[in-house]
């Protein structure tokens, strides 16, 4: 029984130590009402490329811009004259990272803005993040 306890912690310990990369979008902290240059850091950590981002436009914030990356195009989803996705087809290999740039307006309201984004993978798979955004009333 003892071996068994001991076998579970060390699992638990080796998979809590192994570094996880993953989707994040810059910065991490903001403004209310704020316009921001937000980047989204995708990287290709296994060994099959990243072909495709999709990021889901939460309530409240309004796209102003999308920056083209040589190579890479973006597509805007829109509802009424609201963006309410932005999908890019990427080449991004594996084992390195791409950025991928848009400004948009903050809501009003302070909270989270919680940004939901699939990373498309060449071999048709994919994988779902939720990085966030803090909002502050100021600095």
């Amino acid at each position: 029984m003892r071996k068994h306890v001991l076998a579970a912690a060390a699992c638990v310990i080796v998979a809590t130590a192994t570094p996880v990369a993953h989707v994040t979008i810059a910065p991490g902290e903001s403004r209310n009402g704020a316009s921001e240059r937000y980047t989204v850091r995708v990287p290709t950590e296994g060994q099959v490329a990243t072909v495709g981002v999709s990021l889901e436009i939460p309530a409240g914030v309004t796209v102003t811009g999308v920056l083209a990356s040589a190579g890479w195009t973006a597509e805007l989803r829109r509802e009424q004259n609201r963006v309410v996705e932005i999908a890019w087809k990427v080449q991004i290999p594996p084992q390195q990272f791409g950025e991928l740039v848009f400004t948009a307006r903050n809501p009003r309201e302070g909270g989270e803005i919680l940004w939901k984004v699939t990373q498309r993978f060449e071999d048709g798979s994919s994988r779902q993040w939720t990085p966030k955004t803090t909002l502050n009333a100021g600095w």
